[in-house]
C-alpha cells in the first residue's frame, strides 16, 4: 500500500514537473507544451474550407463605407472600396490576415530587434542593422511621407487595417511561427512600413567595395588599380543606348580634391547581401507587337523565401484600379499595371553609399575634426532586449557624414564594413517613396511616369514603362549624389569637406531613353549609361551578359506576344561560356588527359552554352572556371594578403584570358614554379572534373546542373520541413533566368496592353503565409515549369468571372 502511495507521489511529481516544464520559457527555448497543444498549438493550423468562406459579411472598426472584395481561384484579394481610405484599410487588414507574421519578424531583422525573439545568437545582427542606422533612415523617409496627405493617410489607413486583424486574434489563432517562438505580434504603425522600405534599400544597396579598393590602391598603387578595376568595362550593352539624344545641359560637377588619396583600412568582415541579386525589365513597342500595343516584362530576382517576398492584390476606389504586387507591410503596389499603363523595377546598383574616415580629436571620441573645427558628436544610445538574457545598451556614435558603424577595433558583422569609418547612405535620407507607387497606381500616361518618379529616394530603381498611347520608357532612378569621378570609389576623408556629397544630380537629368529608335527598352542590372553621360553614377555594375542576351533577342523579335515575352525570361543561354569556353578548351591539349577526364572534356564540346536543368555542361564548366579565376587572384588578393580585397570583375579577367597569356598575374607567387596559363587551366580543369566525381561518381546523369547548383525556396526563419530543396530548374549568374542556389525571380509578370489589358504573372510560393494552407507554395510548380498563368483583372466588383471563388463584404462596426 505504502508502495502504491510512494509511485503515485512520484508520477504526481514528474507530471507537475513536466507541465511547468512544457509551459515555460527556458532561455531561448520556447515552451513546447504550447507549441504541441491541441487547443492552442500548431495544430491549429491546418486550414480547412470553413476558415475562408466563399461568402460572408465581416464588420471592421473604423471602415468608413462597405468595401466588395473578390478571391480568385489563386486566392488573390480584388478589393473594391469607395474611398482611399478603406482602400488601403483593407489592403492592411487582408495582407495581415494572409502574412502577419511574415510582416511582423521583417521588421524585426530591420529594427535590430531579432534578438528579443529568437535569442543572442542574433545579438550582432541586430547592432550592425542598428549601426548602419536603419530606424535612423526610416523615420527620417517617414518624416516626408507623413507631410504629403496622400500617403500619411495610405500608411495610417494601413496600419489601423492591420491592427484591426491584430486585435480580432486569441492567442490560439497566431501564426505558427508566434507559438514556436513563444511571443505575440504588436501594434503596427507606421514607422514599421519604412522600415521594411529601408530593408529592401539594405538588401539593393547595402554593399560597397569602398574597403577592399582602398587596399588594393595601398598595396599595388594607382596605376595597377587603374588597369585592374577600370572605370568602364571592355565589353557593355548599357541601359540608354550610347548615342542617345539629351535634352538637359548639365549642372557643373564638383572638382575633385587636389589630394584625392584613399585612405588605408584593414579591418576584416563576415556578412553581406548576396552580390547575385539581379532582374530583368523589358517592353516592346506597338512596332513590334502583334497586338499594336506595348508589351512589357519584369522579373526582380531576389532571394527565395516562403512566405514569398512579394504579394498579389487588386486595389480599385474612385480614380485608380490597379493590379500588381506589394510588399508586404506597406501600402500600395510597387510592380503592376491598370486599364492604361504597366511598370515595373529592377535595381540600379549606382554607388550611392561611401565611407568617410574620422579622425577623433581624443579617446573620448567626442569631437571629430571636420574643415579645420572640432565639431560635436552625436551619441545614441540603443537598447537591445535579448531573449532571456539582460538588456544590452550599446552607443552608436553620428557625425555629419553619418553614423559611424563601428568605432571600436572589433570584428564587423560585414565584410564590406570598415571600422571608425562614418557612412553616408542615401538610405539615411528622407524621401517618399509611397507617393511615387501611389501616383504610378493611378498614372494614364507618360507626364504622369516621370512626375511620379521625382519622389523617389532610394534603393535606386530602374524604373520602366508602357502606356496604352503607345509610349515605352525607362528611367535609371533615384536620389544620385553630384559626385566627382570616382568619388567614393575608395574610402573617403572625413576631414576634408571637399570629399562631401555636394547636393543631387537634377531628377529630370537622370538617364531617361523614351521611345528609343530599336523600339524596345530593357534593363538587366547594367551599367546605366555610356561615358558620354555627364555625371558619376557608380564604377562598376552587374555583367554585360544578361542584359546583352535579352537585347540582342529583343532586336530580332518582330510581332511579339505575351508568351515572347515569357520565353524571353526564361532564357538559359549562358553569353560568358559562349565568350570563353572555346578558349579554355583550347587551352588545354586532350592528350595530357586521363580517359575520364577526356569524357568530360567531350562533354564540354558537345554543349551548347544553355543552362537547362537536365544539363551536364553548365556544372562543369562553372566549377572549372569559377576555379581558374581563383587560380589567378587568390595569391594576389586573397585572405593570405592579410588584407580584405576583391578580385578584378569578371570583364577584367576575360580580357586577361582571352588576350593577355603572358600576363605577370597569371603566376602563382605562393609556388616555387612559374605557372602558364594552361598550367592553371589544366589544373582548375581536373580538379572540377575531381569534384564532381567526388559528388556524383564518374560522368553520368546526376550532373546535371540542377543538381549541382540545387536551389533551395527556404523558410524565412530557415525552419526545417517548411521550405521546398532541390528545385528542378536550371539558369544562374549572369543567365536571363538567373536562378541560383538562393536566389531567382521573385515575381514573373508579362502585361499586355491596349483597349482591354492582359497581364500574366506568379511567383515561387502562395499568397498565404500559413504552411497548413494549400496557398503557401501552390504556385511554385508551375514557376518551376515556367508557366505564366492569367491575371484576374475586374473591371467592377459584380464582374462575372469563373475564376472567381469567393465573395466578401467589410462593413464598419
Amino acid at each position: 500500500m505504502v508502495f502504491r502511495w510512494i509511485k503515485f507521489a512520484v508520477a504526481f511529481v514528474l507530471t507537475i514537473a513536466l507541465t511547468w516544464v512544457l509551459h515555460t520559457s527556458h532561455g531561448t527555448v520556447p515552451p513546447f507544451g504550447k507549441f504541441l497543444s491541441p487547443y492552442v498549438g500548431f495544430w491549429r493550423e491546418g486550414e480547412t474550407a470553413a476558415d475562408f468562406p466563399k461568402r460572408q459579411e465581416l464588420a471592421l472598426p473604423a471602415l468608413e463605407q462597405p468595401v466588395q472584395v473578390r478571391f480568385d481561384d489563386q486566392r488573390v484579394a480584388h478589393v473594391f472600396a469607395q474611398n482611399d481610405h478603406d482602400l488601403y484599410y483593407t489592403q492592411g487588414y487582408l495582407t495581415a490576415r494572409d502574412r502577419l507574421w511574415q510582416m511582423d519578424f521583417m521588421t524585426h531583422v530591420a529594427a535590430g530587434r531579432l534578438a528579443e525573439i529568437v535569442g543572442p545568437e542574433r545579438l550582432e545582427m541586430d547592432r550592425f542593422f542598428r549601426r548602419m542606422g536603419m530606424v535612423y533612415g526610416a523615420q527620417r523617409s517617414l518624416d516626408s511621407m507623413m507631410v504629403d496627405p496622400r500617403t500619411k493617410l495610405a500608411l495610417t489607413a494601413y496600419s489601423d487595417g492591420v491592427n484591426a486583424y491584430i486585435n480580432s486574434l486569441n492567442p490560439k489563432d497566431y501564426p505558427f511561427e508566434y507559438k514556436l517562438l513563444n511571443y505575440a505580434p504588436e501594434p503596427w504603425a507606421p514607422l514599421k512600413s519604412a522600415l521594411l522600405l529601408k530593408l529592401m534599400a539594405f538588401d539593393l544597396s547595402g554593399r560597397s567595395d569602398d574597403l577592399r579598393l582602398s587596399n588594393a590602391l595601398g598595396k599595388y598603387g594607382p596605376e595597377v588599380v587603374k588597369d585592374l578595376f577600370p572605370d568602364y568595362p571592355r565589353l557593355e550593352d548599357p541601359i540608354v543606348p550610347v548615342g542617345s539624344p539629351r535634352s538637359f545641359t548639365p549642372v557643373p560637377v564638383p572638382p575633385t580634391p587636389a589630394g584625392f588619396e584613399a585612405a588605408m583600412s584593414g579591418k576584416v568582415p563576415q556578412h553581406e547581401p548576396a552580390p547575385d541579386l539581379g532582374s530583368n525589365n523589358f517592353a516592346v513597342g506597338a512596332a513590334k507587337s502583334a497586338t499594336g500595343y506595348p508589351i512589357l516584362a519584369n522579373d526582380p530576382h531576389l532571394q527565395l523565401n516562403l512566405p514569398s517576398i512579394w504579394y498579389q492584390m487588386q486595389l480599385s476606389a474612385p480614380g485608380v484600379n490597379v493590379y500588381g504586387v506589394s510588399i508586404p507591410g506597406a501600402p500600395t503596389l510597387i510592380i503592376g499595371f491598370n486599364q492604361d499603363v504597366a511598370w515595373g523595377v529592377t535595381n540600379t546598383g549606382a554607388d550611392v553609399m561611401d565611407w568617410y574616415q574620422i579622425k577623433f580629436k581624443d579617446a573620448t571620441k567626442r569631437e571629430y575634426q571636420y574643415a579645420g573645427r572640432w565639431l560635436p558628436v552625436r551619441r545614441v544610445v540603443e537598447r537591445i532586449q535579448i531573449k532571456g538574457q539582460p538588456d544590452r545598451l550599446d552607443t552608436v556614435l553620428y557625425t555629419r557624414h553619418g553614423p559611424i558603424v563601428y568605432d571600436h577595433d572589433e570584428k564587423p558583422f560585414s565584410s564590406q564594413t570598415p571600422v571608425h569609418h562614418a557612412l553616408r547612405w542615401t538610405a539615411h535620407d528622407g524621401a517618399n517613396e509611397v507617393l511615387t507607387f501611389y501616383l504610378l497606381n493611378r498614372a494614364h500616361a507618360y507626364p504622369d511616369y516621370l512626375a511620379a518618379l521625382t519622389h523617389y529616394g532610394s534603393p535606386a530603381q530602374n524604373f520602366i514603362f508602357a502606356s496604352n498611347q503607345k509610349d515605352i520608357a525607362i528611367r535609371p532612378n533615384g536620389r544620385f549624389p553630384l559626385k566627382w569621378n570616382d568619388q567614393g570609389k575608395f574610402i573617403l576623408d572625413g576631414t576634408d569637406s571637399a570629399y562631401d556629397w555636394h547636393g543631387w544630380i537634377p531628377a529630370q537629368q537622370n538617364p531617361l531613353s523614351y521611345n528609343p529608335k530599336r523600339g524596345f527598352v530593357s534593363s538587366a542590372n547594367q551599367t546605366p549609361v555610356g561615358p558620354e553621360y555627364p555625371y558619376y553614377l557608380g564604377w562598376q555594375f552587374s555583367l554585360w551578359d544578361r542584359g546583352h542576351r535579352i537585347n540582342e533577342r529583343l532586336a530580332r523579335m518582330q510581332r511579339a506576344t505575351p508568351d515572347s515575352l515569357r520565353l524571353l525570361q526564361l532564357d538559359n543561354f549562358g553569353i560568358n561560356a559562349q565568350l570563353m569556353l572555346p578558349r579554355m578548351l583550347a587551352l588545354v591539349a586532350p592528350g595530357q588527359l586521363k580517359p575520364a577526364e577526356q569524357r568530360v572534356y567531350q562533354e564540354l564540346q558537345r554543349w551548347n552554352f544553355s543552362y537547362d536543368a537536365d544539363a551536364l555542361g553548365p556544372s562543369i564548366y562553372e566549377l572549372w572556371y569559377n576555379q581558374l579565376i581563383k587560380r589567378i587572384w587568390e595569391d594576389d588578393f586573397g585572405k593570405q594578403t592579410g588584407l580584405e580585397m576583391r578580385y578584378p570583375n569578371r570583364d577584367r579577367t576575360n580580357t586577361l584570358i582571352l588576350q593577355q597569356p603572358n600576363s605577370p598575374w597569371i603566376d602563382d607567387k605562393l609556388t616555387p614554379e612559374k605557372e602558364t596559363l594552361p598550367d592553371l587551366a589544366l589544373q582548375s580543369f581536373r580538379w572540377a572534373t575531381d569534384s564532381l566525381t567526388r559528388k556524383f561518381g564518374p560522368l553520368n546523369d546526376d550532373w546535371h546542373w540542377a543538381n549541382q547548383k540545387s536551389t533551395d525556396i527556404l523558410h524565412l526563419a530557415q525552419l526545417p520541413g517548411f521550405g521546398h530543396m532541390n528545385l528542378n530548374v536550371g539558369g544562374g549568374v549572369g543567365i536571363v533566368n538567373a536562378i541560383t542556389e538562393r536566389n531567382g525571380p521573385s515575381w514573373r509578370m508579362v502585361v499586355a496592353l491596349g483597349p482591354q489589358p492582359k497581364a500574366y504573372g506568379l511567383f515561387p510560393g502562395g499568397q498565404s503565409g500559413n504552411p497548413g494552407s494549400r496557398y503557401y507554395d501552390n504556385m511554385i510548380d508551375p514557376w518551376v515549369q515556367g508557366k505564366l498563368p492569367e491575371l484576374v483583372f475586374l473591371q467592377k466588383p459584380n464582374e462575372r468571372n469563373e475564376r472567381i471563388r469567393a465573395a466578401w463584404k467589410l462593413t464598419t462596426k
